[in-house]
């Protein structure tokens, strides 16, 4: 009887760290390599917003502005945060150990979501944040971060 309460509590703590180590979002389960497509596909697409908010910005009035160079320059930011995610991503044995790297880039997509929130951009550039603040937004909740605002 004693074995198989200790077979049983063995099992109990063996289940109970493996979905901590994998982590649950919406009651799913994460793996390392969930997490990193999920990276991925955000650095993918904040790449393509950073040349669309610029080729947009260089079309509207803020043309040749300090303005234009501040917005620019805080989604360039967003951009290193994510190359910094990636970088300490890959050198990380679990997924978990980077929630440091992730709290800067949802402090900098806070940063980039206030400036949408302020500015209207063309509508094709406006969708792509809501794409990539989608993707961020899952990575936060993945990592049990707080969420942006639309």
């Amino acid at each position: 009887m004693q074995k198989l309460i200790a077979s049983f509590f063995s099992l109990s703590l063996l289940f109970t760290l493996t979905a901590h180590a994998q982590g649950r979002y919406r009651g799913r389960a994460y793996t390392k390599a969930d997490v990193d497509r999920i990276i991925r596909r955000v650095e993918t697409s904040a790449d393509a917003l950073r040349k669309a908010v610029d080729n947009n910005l260089d079309r509207s009035r803020l043309d040749g502005t300090r303005r234009e160079d501040d917005i620019n320059q805080q989604v360039k930011q967003l951009e290193n945060a994510l190359d910094e995610l990636r970088s300490e991503f890959d050198r990380r044995d679990t997924w978990r150990e980077t929630r440091r790297e992730v709290e800067k880039v949802m402090r900098q997509s806070d940063e980039v979501n206030a400036i949408f929130r302020r500015l209207r951009f063309h509508a094709a550039v406006e969708t792509q944040w809501r794409n990539v603040r989608a993707d961020l937004n899952r990575l936060a909740g993945i990592y049990d971060l707080p969420l942006l605002r639309a």
